[in-house]
């Protein structure tokens, strides 16, 4: 059991981490890559950084760091969050529970470019299984992506729908097993008042009456969707001391919006992680 759990290993999510580790506090901090941060080839702008280190270089920096102060790091992606009591994040290297959860990671996601697709959104195109299986109980739906995150949606959905399909939309699938797998590229969707059937450049179809959008990864909207947490557009909502509308769950850095730069990033991970400290003490 972890004392603050964070989902993402950029510079919101390592501040946090530093943080929550000074605290003498058990953190564990999870994600696939650092993020935008990775990608620049030099950081010149940050307070007291005068050699101009590439965005892989202050990411490894800030990696060693934490880990130095006895937070642990770990490279996974994330397929799901739930509330029992405590927080679950599952992963492809397994679950782990903490007493609180910040969200710190980005929001790349982009909508699939599939003609219609923004007709049938709430009419039959859901971007959150677990919000929405409910309203399609016994029938046959499809989930859009062919890696983890796609195989955690179809996993959900399997003990609703009637039949699950999982459309890679061109894509080779990663580790789908267990489905059916349809791998032509999606063309355009089809129905009058809600959707009822996918097209392929081939001309085939595929009737189905839901369609769930997974592809790439599981962005913090959408795992924080899935948990209640109040967002907009992708972003969490949150208060000024990083607060989320649910108990023991934060988020900073991109996630939430702002001027999306490493030196913001910083101070919100530290203020996410602040208030988690004061949450886990308040709670002993």
């Amino acid at each position: 059991m972890f004392d603050i759990l964070i989902i993402g290993i950029g510079p919101a999510g390592l501040s946090a981490a530093i943080y929550g580790a000074r605290a003498n506090l058990k953190v564990l901090a999870i994600g696939k890559d650092g993020g935008a941060l990775q990608k620049a080839d030099k950081i010149e702008n940050y307070f007291g950084i005068t050699d101009t280190p590439s965005g892989t270089q202050l990411w490894q920096r800030g990696i060693e760091q934490a880990r130095k102060l006895g937070a642990e790091i770990k490279t996974a992606e994330i397929t799901g969050v739930e509330w029992t009591g405590n927080y679950i994040v599952h992963t492809t290297s397994g679950s782990f529970e903490g007493k609180t959860l910040v969200f710190a990671m980005g929001n790349a996601r982009k909508k699939p470019d599939i003609a219609g697709i923004e007709k049938y959104e709430g009419m039959g195109v859901s971007y959150c299984a677990v919000c929405d299986a409910f309203f399609f109980r016994g029938k046959n739906v499809a989930v859009l992506g062919a890696g983890n995150y796609a195989l955690h949606e179809a996993e959900y959905l399997k003990n609703v729908a009637a039949k699950v399909t999982v459309l890679t939309n061109g894509k080779p699938a990663e580790d789908i097993a267990g489905f059916d797998t349809v791998m032509g590229k999606i063309t355009a969707l089809m129905g009058d008042d809600s959707l009822e059937g996918v097209e392929f450049a081939d001309g085939t179809t595929l009737k189905v009456d839901g369609l769930f959008v997974a592809e790439g990864f599981a962005g913090a909207g959408e795992l924080a969707t899935k948990l209640g947490v109040v967002s907009e557009n992708g972003v969490i909502k949150v208060d000024s001391d990083g607060c989320t509308n649910l108990p023991g769950c934060f988020a900073a850095g991109d996630c939430i919006g702002g001027t999306l730069q490493v030196a913001s990033a910083v101070s919100e991970g530290a203020k996410a992680a602040l208030s988690a400290i004061k949450y886990v003490r308040t709670k002993k």
